[in-house]
């Protein structure tokens, strides 16, 4: 029983995002040069209208990254600046 509490409370700390949907998302400023395959990065572009942001997917080798213009609430997104 205490190994059951135990792993479900480790389970819920390790995955908070699986627990619990994520509410902040991250903008960053520039998009990342490494992204690993299908890890999303949110971007803010020019390329994208008012209101919304550069939503990017990393892709295997050989392809090329998707790359799609979504719409993100505003009290969801903090803007940062990417580190390398």
């Amino acid at each position: 029983m205490r190994a059951l509490a135990l792993g479900l409370i480790f389970s819920a700390v390790a995955l908070p995002c699986l627990a619990v949907p994520c509410l902040a998302r991250t903008v960053l400023k520039s998009e990342p040069l490494i992204l690993a395959p299908y890890e999303i990065a949110y971007v803010h572009a020019a390329s994208c209208p008012a209101g919304k942001v550069l939503k990017v997917t990393g892709a295997i080798r050989g392809l090329h990254r998707r790359r799609a213009c979504v719409s993100l609430p505003s009290e969801q997104a903090s803007l940062v600046a990417a580190t390398p």
